[in-house]
C-alpha cells in the first residue's frame, strides 16, 4: 500500500471550494484537458483552472452543449473526442500532439454512473469503457505531451462508490456474472484509483504524477439520471420536495465545493513530490481498516471517508494496467 497515503493537514475541508484552493496560483502559460468539462464538475474545474490563468482544452462529445456551457469565457477551446470510440480519442490525441504543445494538467472528470447495461462497440461494458478504459487510452496517447510539460499531474475524478466493488479481473465486462449496475460503478471507480497508483509509479521518472480522488456526492451534475427519485430520495440526497440537501460536513455538497478536490489534486503546491495517493475533501484520505476475517470495513461507515485497501494495491494496479493493454490492444509504457 502507498505509505503516503494519510492526511497532511492542508487546511482546507468538505466545504471549501475550487475558488478556495485554487487562490494564490499561477497557471499562466500552463495548458490543462478537462474531460466532462461542458457540465458539473468538469465545467467548475475547467473555470477554476481558466481564472488561474491556464489555457484549457475541453474535449466534448456534443460540441453544440459545450460551446454553450462556456458562452463567454475566453481562453477555453472545446475539441470533438468520445470516450466510447477509440478511433475518436486518437484523433483528437493526435491533433493536440501535431500543435506541438505540452500539457501541463489533464483531469479525467467524465463518467457515466449506475447505467444500464449498454456495450460499446467492441463488447466492453459501458461504464467501464466510459470511466476507465477510455480515460486510460487518452491518456496513453497524450504520454509525449505530459512528459514534455516537464512537469505533470494527471488527476482521476473517483468515488466513495469504489467501495461497491473491486475490479473482478475475471470478468470485468459482465460477460459471466449477472450485470449489477452499482458493482459495474464501483468496478469503474476502483479502476479509476487503481490507474494513477500506476500511473503515478510509471511517470514519476519523466515528472508526471498522478491522483485519483472522491469529489462528494453531488446532486447537480446529471451523473444520476438512471436514478429515480425514490432512489435519490433513499440515498440521503435530496428531502421529500425534490430539492438538494447540503451538508458537506457528510459529503452533500454544491458543485463548487465537489470541484475543489480534483483541482487541489492538479494545482496545490502542497502535493509537490507526491503522487499515486486518493484524495477526499482536499487533502490525502485514510487507509480504511478491514477486519481480515469478514472483509468487512471497520468503524463509522455512516461519513462516507476513505480509501478501500484493494484500490490502492500496487498489485492491483499493475494487474489492472496490463489488462487495460490487453482490452485496447495498446503499450502504454
Amino acid at each position: 500500500m502507498p505509505t503516503s497515503q494519510k492526511p497532511i493537514g492542508s487546511g482546507f475541508n468538505s466545504a471549501s471550494t475550487a475558488d478556495d484552493v485554487i487562490k494564490g496560483v499561477d497557471l499562466s502559460g500552463k495548458i490543462a484537458i478537462v474531460t466532462g468539462g461542458y457540465s458539473g464538475l468538469g465545467r467548475e474545474t475547467a473555470r477554476v483552472l481558466r481564472s488561474a490563468g491556464a489555457n484549457v482544452i475541453v474535449p466534448a462529445r456534443d460540441l453544440v452543449k459545450a460551446a454553450t456551457a462556456f458562452e463567454g469565457l475566453d481562453g477555453v477551446e472545446i475539441e470533438a473526442m468520445d470516450l466510447l470510440d477509440p478511433a475518436s480519442i486518437d484523433a483528437f490525441a493526435e491533433r493536440f500532439l501535431a500543435s506541438g504543445r505540452p500539457l501541463h494538467i489533464l483531469v479525467n472528470s467524465a463518467g457515466i454512473m449506475a447505467s444500464p447495461l449498454a456495450r460499446d462497440a467492441r463488447g466492453y461494458e459501458s461504464q467501464f469503457a466510459t470511466n476507465h478504459l477510455g480515460h486510460f487510452q487518452l491518456a496513453a496517447q497524450l504520454w509525449l505531451a505530459l512528459r514534455r510539460a516537464d512537469g505533470a499531474r494527471v488527476v482521476s475524478v473517483s468515488s466513495w462508490g469504489h467501495h461497491y466493488s473491486p475490479v473482478v479481473f475475471d470478468d470485468p465486462n459482465f460477460e459471466r456474472r449477472e450485470y449489477d449496475r452499482w458493482k459495474a460503478y464501483g468496478q469503474s471507480k476502483t479502476a479509476n484509483i487503481l490507474f494513477a497508483v500506476a500511473l503515478d509509479e510509471r511517470g514519476e521518472a519523466d515528472g508526471v504524477r498522478a491522483f485519483s480522488c472522491h469529489p462528494g456526492s453531488i446532486i447537480d451534475t446529471g451523473l444520476g439520471k438512471h436514478l429515480s427519485r425514490e432512489e435519490l430520495r433513499t440515498a440521503g440526497v435530496i428531502d421529500e420536495s425534490g430539492k438538494p440537501i447540503l451538508d458537506p460536513g457528510k459529503n452533500l455538497k454544491t458543485v463548487e465545493q465537489g470541484a475543489s478536490t480534483s483541482v487541489w489534486c492538479a494545482t496545490s503546491p502542497q502535493l509537490n513530490g507526491m503522487g499515486g495517493v486518493y484524495c477526499e475533501n482536499n487533502d490525502i484520505a485514510v487507509l480504511e481498516s478491514i477486519d481480515p476475517a469478514t472483509g468487512w470495513k471497520l468503524g463509522d461507515s455512516t461519513l462516507h471517508n476513505g480509501v478501500m485497501p484493494y484500490a490502492v494495491d500496487p498489485k492491483a494496479a499493475d494487474r489492472l494496467w496490463k489488462l487495460t493493454e490487453r482490452l485496447l490492444g495498446l503499450k502504454f509504457l
